[in-house]
């Protein structure tokens, strides 16, 4: 029996994290046993390579300036585990999600004395939490997050209102493909019948997947650039500034506070599902509600600022896709600026391809270092990055990212820019170490 906090961790930690052959059959028989919980339930599906985060807290905001209770499930989380289930921004707490725990353990049980060694992921156990917490705690609709891929992701069990494909890029193609085409068609997967499609930036062969998949299932795509339009307003302050346009829905002037013209998109994306969500249950969304929602949404760890003059910020970009646009946002805001790197990498990541399209950005120093992995995940060395690129002069190493960030901070002056970077879990752990755990 599960009595603990401490406990209900270890008993979702201790699980597998994947299985060998790809299936929805063992969470839809698991579901079934706890009573379909996700059959109550109005809901956002969201997939994509990259910015799905940001999208899922978009919803969220807009959602929350009209007065509704929103629910999420989101991964990684960056400081607790807690995170993955929110209800309006604020984490399950530990005694809901013991509670919850006690609830499907017994299930959970059941099903590994029936499978053996096929019994629930950690994954599919983090998705029966949510689905069964939102059902017992309800609320006006919930934004849920794919963890990985689309048409095997446990959440794809779902028929949500809404499904959202954010971008299609080349990361986890071990599991999900090696071409543009294969990774959209595994994102492709959420999509249902009858079911809106709202898609970000994709490229034209990865737009085509969508299409076709639509088509397939009697539904249609509204996608960016095609459907509806954003045009960025660059200003010097912190933060964006667009205008968006999607037939009659014409303003001006709306304005993020998250840096990147990836975080337009993605706020246009969003804005796009929110409305489309509107005309389905026939209700009316307003301006100021809006412009609202848009402008007071933040992300933890999305070029999130730690620290003024010098400017340190921590960004989870880790894959090659987040790179490129990494790279776009530092030429377009920071120009001006020497820009410090402190880059620490998954060894299963594109770190050769990462590292050289940073060191194309004109006056960046990387400082390439190593943090503790997550489980059995190992973190690239900075040998082994070292070792992708040429010899570079702008290019050292660090033991450890606190040696790094001590050496760089003893040489720089106060208008540089710090961005540690390279993998969610790298910068949760600068987080912690800034802002501390009692958050």
């Amino acid at each position: 029996m599960i009595k603990t906090y401490a406990e209900a961790l270890q008993f979702i930690h201790g699980r597998d994290r994947f299985k060998k052959k790809p299936t929805l059959t063992r969470m839809r028989e698991f579901m079934a046993l706890l009573g379909n919980p996700q059959d109550q339930l109005k809901m956002i599906h969201v997939a994509g390579t990259n910015g799905k985060g940001s999208t899922v807290a978009f919803l969220r905001d807009l959602f929350l300036a009209e007065g509704a209770t929103v629910g999420t499930f989101t991964s990684p989380f960056i400081t607790r585990f807690n995170e993955r289930i929110s209800v309006n921004g604020e984490p399950i707490s530990d005694a809901d999600l013991l509670a919850d725990v006690q609830h499907i353990e017994p299930i959970v049980a059941q099903l590994d004395a029936q499978l053996g060694p096929e019994g629930p992921t950690e994954f599919e156990i983090d998705t029966a939490l949510m689905f069964s917490y939102f059902a017992a705690h309800p609320v006006d609709v919930v934004v849920v997050e794919v963890g990985l891929g689309g048409k095997y992701d446990s959440t794809n069990i779902i028929t949500p209102a809404v499904s959202v494909i954010t971008t299609i890029g080349m990361d986890h193609m071990k599991i999900l493909g090696d071409t543009i085409p294969k990774i959209a068609a595994q994102k492709a997967g959420i999509i249902k019948p009858g079911v809106p499609v709202v898609c970000g930036r994709l490229t034209p062969d990865a737009l085509a997947v969508m299409d076709q998949t639509a088509a397939a299932n009697d539904t249609q795509v509204r996608a960016l650039d095609r459907d509806f339009r954003v045009t960025n307003r660059p200003e010097h302050e912190w933060g964006e500034r667009f205008d968006y346009a999607w037939g009659d829905h014409r303003w001006r002037r709306l304005q993020i506070d998250l840096l990147g013209q990836y975080q337009i998109d993605n706020a246009a994306t969003a804005l796009t599902a929110y409305i489309t969500y509107h005309q389905l249950m026939q209700t009316r969304v307003k301006i100021a509600e809006i412009r609202q929602g848009l402008q007071h949404t933040t992300w933890p760890g999305r070029f999130e600022r730690l620290a003024n003059e010098p400017l340190i910020a921590i960004d989870g970009a880790h894959n090659e896709p987040a790179m490129v646009e990494m790279a776009q946002l530092l030429r377009q805001h920071f120009s001006g600026h020497d820009i410090y790197i402190i880059l620490a990498v998954l060894a299963d990541k594109q770190y050769t391809q990462m590292v050289k399209t940073l060191m194309k950005v004109p006056q960046v120093h990387l400082v390439v270092t190593q943090f503790q992995g997550p489980g059995k995940r190992a973190a690239a060395t900075p040998q082994e990055l070292e070792d992708a690129v040429a010899s570079h002069k702008h290019i050292t190493m660090a033991p450890d990212w606190p040696t790094a960030l001590k050496s760089v901070l003893a040489s720089i002056s106060a208008d540089d820019l710090v961005l540690l970077t390279g993998s969610l879990y790298f910068i949760s752990e600068v987080r912690q170490y800034f802002k501390g755990t009692d958050e």
